[in-house]
This record gives structure tokens, C-alpha cells and sequence, in this order.
């Protein structure tokens, strides 16, 4: 049986700063990301099996996407725990806001590192989480290959 590589698509609003930026983006500001998940795997082969056929079953493939980032990072602030936005960020938690803070600068880039080490922890262990795209506007993203960090 051949590898197929299968693909979800999930979206979610988060803000975010980059502090230290020299440009708009040191400022608090928010985008609707747009997350392609493409996982390979051999469907599988006993026709017994209640998911004969695929590689992975797409509704257990959102049900780790969604619990992991979707309902984590839709419509939170995201900030460095280690720049003094974190004073920002007790702020807005004092007021109900919901604020995520992460080791890094929350750039497309490192956040799409997250996710990956968030998603193939999940993964059973017949399908290999292949790349990863967050999209965070019309024209931008970043990408994660596997075969690029192997």
C-alpha cells in the first residue's frame, strides 16, 4: 500500500506583540491564522477496521488539532514571558482576557515549531505528522517540514 499524505485545514484569531521589533508589529495586533496540517500514513488495509481505507480518520485528526491550538490560541493574546510585555499580560488577565505566554518571540515562525512538537506527540503511531503552514495574513506564512528537521 503507497503513503498518502492527508491535509485539515483549521483557522483562529490570536493577537500578538513582538517586542523588540522595529517595526508595527512591537504593537499588540491580531490576525486570522489559517493552519494546514498535512500528516502521511498507509490507509489502512483490514476492511473490518470501522476506518478501512484512510490514513487517519479527518475527525481524529481535528479532535488534536483543535484541543492542542484552536481552542488553546483562538481569540488569545499571545506574548514572550520574557520581555516586559509579561506586565501587559498580567494586565489583560486581571480583566477576564485570555493571554497565552510562551519561551519565544511569537513570530509565524516559531509558533508553527510549537505546534509541531504539540501535534506529532498525538499522533498514533503509524502517521508522521509530513508539514505544517500557518498563514498569517493573504500573503504571509510560515512553513514546517519533517524531512527539513530529521
Amino acid at each position: 500500500m503507497s503513503y498518502i499524505r492527508i491535509t485539515k485545514q483549521f483557522s483562529f484569531e490570536t493577537g500578538h506583540a513582538l517586542y523588540g521589533y522595529d517595526g508595527k508589529c512591537k504593537n499588540v495586533h491580531g490576525h486570522s491564522y489559517k493552519l494546514s496540517v498535512t500528516v502521511i500514513g498507509k490507509p489502512i488495509t483490514d476492511p473490518s477496521n470501522v476506518k478501512y481505507g484512510m490514513v487517519i480518520d479527518f475527525g481524529d485528526l481535528k479532535k488534536i488539532v483543535k484541543e492542542q491550538i484552536v481552542d488553546v490560541f483562538d481569540h488569545a493574546t499571545v506574548f514572550n514571558k520574557n520581555t516586559p510585555h509579561i506586565e501587559l499580560a498580567k494586565e489583560l488577565e486581571l480583566r477576564g482576557h485570555e493571554v497565552i505566554l510562551v519561551d519565544y518571540q511569537p513570530t509565524s515562525e516559531n509558533m508553527v515549531v510549537d505546534f509541531s512538537n504539540k501535534i506529532k506527540k498525538l499522533l498514533p503511531e503509524n502517521i508522521k505528522l509530513h508539514s505544517l503552514r500557518l498563514q498569517e495574513t493573504e500573503t504571509s506564512f510560515a512553513e514546517w517540514f519533517a524531512s527539513d528537521n530529521e
